[in-house]
């Protein structure tokens, strides 16, 4: 059976949010980059990335895992220093969903994982 051969590329990342001004900065302290703002949208462009829009959800509700339903979506950034991840995760508005004995730090195996300021969970995982 033959497949017609079609490339496809990941432009950019959309992420809700009630308060877009507090979730774009998050990411944009955790990741660095340049954001461009509307009413609607931030837009964040870092180096190596798609574009994270940040979009404007009045009625967005966070996800409630892992105590509740699905995480909706997720995505893993890994990093070469776990735990200055954590750091900046922190202090840029994050929080933890998982203990930290997520990571093994002699087998570089496991993920930590945290929430954004409006709810996304994602991974933090060794390079």
């Amino acid at each position: 059976m033959g497949r017609d051969i079609m490339n496809i590329s990941l432009t950019s990342l959309v992420v809700d949010a009630a308060d877009i001004e507090t979730e774009s900065s998050f990411w944009h302290l955790v990741l660095g980059g340049s954001v461009t703002k509307t009413a609607t949208h931030h837009f964040l462009q870092v180096d190596g990335f798609p574009v994270i829009v940040i979009q404007h959800a009045a009625e967005h509700v966070p996800p409630q895992w892992p105590d509740g339903g699905s995480q909706q979506m997720h995505v893993d950034l890994s990093t070469d220093d776990v735990a200055t991840g954590e750091t900046r995760v922190i202090a840029a508005g994050g929080r933890r969903l998982r203990p930290t004995a997520d990571v093994a730090a002699s087998t570089w195996e496991g993920a930590r994982v945290y929430a954004s300021p409006a709810g996304h969970p994602f991974c933090l995982r060794p390079a």
